[in-house]
């Protein structure tokens, strides 16, 4: 592959329950930190589940500082949230925004909904047709500063930000675009949202115990916990990150989406849709198997979700499995939903950037049918040069990125 159709990370903002830019969240990653506690934006008590890990109410401080007013009582909190990581990604890459062809900026945000919800319309019933639009996230984006390439948004659940990058990437290496602002916003910590998972029996109901209630692949799993946040990068391709001199942050080297056409929430048997995944991203960067160091799982906490994504590792990677290093970022953060492909893969790029793997917190009990390294409870040093991250989402919606280490 030429260095010209090499697609990089150029700057990265995150907006969660464990920080409000990419610096505190990936500190407090590293020191697995758990972001869940007792929901405090409604009144949980008639819930099943009464916890989830919810971004600071300084976000709406921050929002008031970086968003004009006018546009604020235009957007609901999930959008707010992604455009203030989107704020943090441009900053962070450097772009210099006057000297831009805005012509060739794409904007991709993974968008279930907006989430106006009625919480939303109790504080205003204003605007309403605007703070519903699903595109709102990326056109505000797009508005806001000025870029004039497509901009639009993708739902496939919880793989949907996933989605954005592989699609972004792919707009770069058509020649479409020369930059694309990728991400994914979700706020769904709303008492609806929370009966519709408890339904289905997804949700944890660990609430005495908020910080420990999300446990991947621990036996004692009892379902995720619901999380909110955003996530965004700034994706280039090598040769103008390099003539602007930009900081690299690693490469987006592959990429594979795919449908399991199989069932509308539960992922195929044994992880074959899964496995398939993996495989087509590691073909489509020319990256054999046993140069993967690192998995970033989606790993929900769910008995499904985990099992079968710790059989389509191995199904994958065969004996390489045993030598993968495999964790969840959502052991922290909460399951952000359409913001987490983008929010564990920019935790999978600092881990290669940084040489340092995140933990799986909460990790007491081995389940004897997950026999994987999870690298549970503390960071562990890793020299890291290619990963993937994985996203599946209901209605077998699968996306696996694949991430390199530059030099």
């Amino acid at each position: 592959m030429s260095d010209d159709c090499k697609v990089m990370i150029t700057g990265m903002g995150m907006v969660t329950a464990l920080g409000l830019d990419l610096a505190s969240n990936w500190k407090n990653l590293k020191e697995g930190m758990s972001g869940v506690g007792k929901i405090s934006i409604f009144d949980p008590d008639s819930l099943e589940t009464q916890i989830a890990a919810e971004v600071s109410p300084e976000f709406e401080s921050m929002a008031d500082r970086y968003i004009a007013r006018r546009s604020r009582s235009q957007m609901t909190r999930t959008t707010k949230l992604g455009v203030l990581a989107a704020r943090e990604a441009i900053e962070h890459s450097g772009i210099d925004l006057n000297a831009l062809d805005k012509s060739r900026v794409a904007v991709i945000m993974g968008v279930i909904n907006t989430s106006y919800n009625d919480m939303e319309r109790e504080k205003s019933t204003s605007h309403i047709i605007v703070k519903s639009m699903p595109n709102g996230p990326s056109a505000w984006v797009s508005l806001i500063n000025g870029f004039e390439g497509p901009n639009f948004s993708i739902s496939t659940a919880c793989a949907s930000s996933a989605y954005s990058i592989a699609l972004g990437r792919q707009l770069i290496k058509s020649g479409m675009v020369d930059i694309v602002i990728a991400g994914g916003c979700d706020s769904h910590i709303e008492p609806e949202c929370i009966n519709g998972f408890n339904q289905i029996l997804a949700l944890s109901v660990r609430n005495e115990s908020p910080k420990t209630a999300c446990r991947p692949f621990s036996r004692s799993r009892d379902g995720f916990v619901i999380g909110e946040g955003a996530g965004v990068m700034v994706m280039e391709r090598e040769k103008s990150a390099r003539a602007r001199s930009a900081v690299i942050y690693g490469e987006v080297a592959g990429a594979a989406i795919t449908s399991e056409a199989c069932d509308i929430v539960a992922p195929a048997r044994d992880g074959i849709g899964m496995a398939k995944t993996m495989s087509l991203a590691l073909a489509d960067a020319e990256i054999p198997a046993e140069d993967i160091d690192y998995v970033n799982a989606h790993g929900t906490s769910t008995n499904l979700n985990d099992l079968y994504e710790t059989m389509g590792i191995k199904r994958c990677f065969g004996a390489h499995a045993h030598r993968l290093c495999v964790s969840s970022t959502k052991s922290m953060l909460g399951h952000t939903i359409a913001a987490a492909g983008v929010l564990e893969g920019i935790t999978t790029i600092m881990s290669i950037r940084e040489g340092l793997l995140t933990p799986t917190i909460n990790y007491e009990e081995p389940d004897p049918l997950l026999d994987l390294d999870y690298v549970p409870n503390m960071a562990r040093d890793k020299d890291i040069k290619a990963a993937i991250s994985n996203s599946f989402g209901f209605g077998g919606h699968n996306a696996t990125i694949v991430y390199k280490k530059t030099v």
